[in-house]
């Protein structure tokens, strides 16, 4: 067992942590079909769990369309366009207001040549993509190929595609000032590497959290005392009653773990990823927090079989050993289902939506944990029990509170399905009302001025209450300006975007002072200033994130403005350069055409990363001041890495 909790924390750590590199989720495999001098040329991408690549047919203004372009064709012509042999899946996306489509797991694009000379004909060219996740978007990528007169196809492994310059040669450009490559100074310095922010980390901590909000219902904290006096008088030895007990602490554990992996199995990691910008199941997410909200403000119980507790219970009568403990645990859960039900089902739709194969199981870990922690603890230390408070009308209390935590958290699931069909009917301000609307009916709840039907009397507020109806009154009161457009960071993770408010006073924004490396560090050498270069996208929602809800606090705005050189630069700009810059990447001849393919070539080329937001401290050499930085919405941890970089740049 200690093995097995080992091994789990040590996956649970290597999945949550990713250090920068390139990545390349989409591969492809060209190849040419067919007889006679009328053939196929067959594009076949395979896609990474997790990522998409967009179709052909993106409306102008949105991201980077998939496309095909042939430059050298001898004694070959083209039939008709390149065709794809399945239709894409089609969504609306708020960010860019349009709908988009994009291919998960596989996709063939075909392009039908006729031959008209088979013993000597030549054709090139490559492919121009974009591929996305939920959490980031790459630059745009070239994938050339090649078919000559050998009649086998040469590909080249996925280039990433990168104010001008009037350069077109490799050597002119790489070897300018401030272009040399620093990753290897970039890993020495650093100790804490470049982390992305793990949503498994926050999976974990809410299904902690989840767990020690279940041990305060009525159907969890009767049975502490109970089950923890049973194990203690059913043996002689309180060495050996502790033992059991700790067992049954850690069946708890195995058996909702066990319910996430099966989740995982039934849906399938990429399904679960999926499940974050569907519709329809967010809408069935919505519907399902209501009623469980419902449920907890007493309207009906949410409750398994009895046969099913019964014939558990009697399973642990007859059985012996660690089998009859694991089966009195199984007991344990389906009868306290009533009250961890909405809980764990909120949970698994909540790690279902952030996606991954692990969320889960982890989010089930962290609930049973600190489900399973006061059951050995108490049998440890059985005297602690006299200090428990008895159970009450304050346990319904909690539930009702859960069940307002429940309607709000539900809104959350409704606005993805909102912005994803285009409704318009749960903007910004329309979010911002109901739950401020909810978050006072929670104070007032909490005061005794709302009752509901299985409530007991209050004679007098108690200090938790009255404590707790602060905080929820002053939550409400918080979120009023936000109907005028003030950024409400604590909940920018929930509320609709900023831009769904048709009524917004805000405009405290940061805008870069230069587009172009080279201008941006020639100012920096004149101003003696160090450089914090932003890669960035046009198409890069997180990118939005940090802008809105980072660089926005006024300590990092003031920093930004005066301290520090900011340089964006647009990874997916599709501005043409004056002239073609050819380079040399990974043993092949790359030209690069466009601006944004500039930029990318330089942050693969010189830092050794690909993917955005990212964003490095430099002085106006070029040399790195402090280790990179991802995303990640901590305001004081973005501090710290500017402070460090002027500390650096000072030295």
């Amino acid at each position: 067992m200690k093995k097995f909790l080992g091994l789990l924390i040590v996956g649970m750590l290597f999945c949550m942590s990713s250090y920068s590199q390139i990545i390349e989720p989409v591969k492809w495999k060209v190849s040419m079909q067919g007889e006679g001098n009328e053939k196929e040329i067959v594009f076949h991408a395979y896609i990474e769990d997790g990522w998409h690549l967009y179709a052909t047919d993106i409306p102008s203004g949105g991201p980077i369309p998939t496309s095909f372009s042939f430059d050298d064709i001898s004694n070959v012509s083209l039939k008709g366009d390149v065709t794809p042999s399945k239709r894409p899946h089609e969504e609306y996306s708020a960010l860019f207001d349009m709908k988009l489509g994009w291919y998960n797991s596989t996709i063939d694009f075909k392009q039908t040549i006729f031959i008209e000379n088979p013993d000597s004909f030549k054709i090139t060219g490559y492919i121009t993509y974009q591929a996305c996740n939920d959490v980031t978007c790459l630059p745009p990528t070239k994938h050339e190929f090649s078919f000559g007169e050998s009649k086998t196809p040469t590909t080249t492994a996925p280039v990433m595609t990168p104010v001008n310059l009037n350069t077109n040669s490799s050597s002119n450009l790489t070897s300018q000032k401030g272009w040399q490559p620093v990753v290897e100074e970039l890993r020495a310095m650093s100790t804490e590497k470049l982390l992305q922010e793990s949503s498994l980390w926050f999976i974990f901590i809410s299904g902690f959290i989840g767990g020690l909000l279940a041990l305060l219902t009525p159907c969890v904290w009767p049975m502490i005392p109970l089950t923890v006096s049973f194990f203690l008088k059913k043996q002689q030895s309180r060495h050996k009653a502790i033992g059991e007990a700790i067992l049954y602490g850690l069946s708890i554990i195995i058996i909702y773990v066990g319910l996430g992996l099966l989740i995982t199995l039934l849906f399938g990691a990429s399904a679960l990823n999926d499940l974050a910008t569907n519709a329809l199941f967010n809408i069935l997410f919505f519907a399902l927090l209501v009623l469980f909200a419902v449920s907890f403000f007493g309207a009906f119980d949410i409750t398994l079989p009895a046969s099913w507790s019964n014939k558990l219970d009697r399973k642990a009568d007859t059985a012996t050993g660690i089998i009859a403990i694991f089966f009195m645990a199984f007991t344990l859960v389906l009868v306290s289902f009533s009250c961890t039900g909405p809980i764990i089902g909120t949970l698994l739709v909540e790690a279902a939506s952030w996606g991954g194969t692990l969320a889960p199981a982890v989010g089930m870990g962290g609930f049973a944990i600190a489900l399973a922690i006061p059951f050995a603890l108490f049998a440890m230390f059985p005297s602690l029990m006299k200090q428990l408070p008895k159970s009450g009308g304050w346990l319904n209390t909690v539930k009702v509170i859960l069940g307002f935590l429940e309607l709000a958290l539900s809104l959350k699931f409704l606005s993805v399905a909102d912005l994803a069909y285009g409704w318009h009917i749960l903007d910004r301000e329309t979010f911002l009302v109901l739950w401020i609307v909810i978050f006072a009916l929670l104070g007032f709840y909490l005061l005794g001025k709302l009752n509901f039907s299985h409530d007991s009397p209050i004679k007098h507020v108690s200090v938790p209450r009255l404590f707790l109806a602060i905080i929820s009154l002053s939550f409400s009161l918080y979120m009023i300006p936000g109907l005028w457009g003030a950024p409400l960071k604590a909940i920018s993770a929930f509320a609709p975007p900023l831009y769904t408010q048709d009524f917004n006073l805000y405009n405290k924004e940061v805008h870069a002072a230069f587009n172009d490396y080279n201008e941006g560090l020639a100012y920096a050498r004149q101003e003696k200033k160090p450089i914090l270069i932003d890669f960035s996208g046009y198409g890069c929602v997180n990118c939005r994130k940090m802008e809105a809800s980072v660089w926005t606090d006024p300590v990092v705005k003031q920093i930004l403005e005066n301290k520090y050189v900011l340089i964006t630069l647009m990874v997916d700009d599709k501005e043409k350069l004056k002239k073609p810059i050819t380079v040399t990447e990974n043993g092949k001849s790359v030209k690069l055409t466009t601006v944004g393919e500039k930029w990318s070539f330089l942050q693969r080329h010189k830092f050794g990363a690909n993917a955005q937001p990212y964003y490095v401290i430099i002085n106006s050499d070029g040399e790195p001041l402090a280790a990179p930085y991802g995303y990640n919405e901590s305001v004081a941890k973005f501090i710290d890495f500017l402070q460090k970089g002027l500390k650096a740049f000072n030295k």
